[in-house]
């Protein structure tokens, strides 16, 4: 897990990027219902969407492909109570340079709680 991110992989967002991550800081989901719950920070890393890293060999990349649709719940920072929920695609999967065994899953949020498309 990388815990040291640049301050540029957040100052250069673009709208939609930077509105989701002004707001939230990580986001959860599960892929079936018995399964585990999934955590994992929100990053803006060179694109235009919000994304989150993931290892290449976990069960949750292999799990997750381009085009589906998962219920997110996106949590503030240092938030104790429940996040927002958000139904977002899987925009695209891509690996990275800069991090070594991980692929950068970005995110597309779809539908929001108001029924308003972002």
């Amino acid at each position: 897990m990388i815990e040291n991110e640049s301050a540029n992989d957040l100052a250069d967002c673009r709208p939609e990027a930077k509105t989701v991550l002004d707001e939230y800081y990580s986001v959860q989901f599960f892929l079936d219902d018995k399964g585990p719950t999934y955590l994992f920070k929100l990053r803006n890393i060179s694109s235009d969407r919000p994304c989150i890293l993931v290892k290449q060999d976990s069960s949750v990349f292999k799990e997750l492909k381009v085009g589906d649709i998962l219920d997110m719940e996106y949590n503030q920072p240092e938030s104790f109570g429940a996040g927002r929920l958000f139904k977002t695609q899987i925009a695209s999967k891509r690996s990275h340079d800069r991090y070594s065994g991980h692929s950068i899953v970005e995110l597309f949020i779809i539908d929001n709680q108001d029924g308003k498309r972002d």
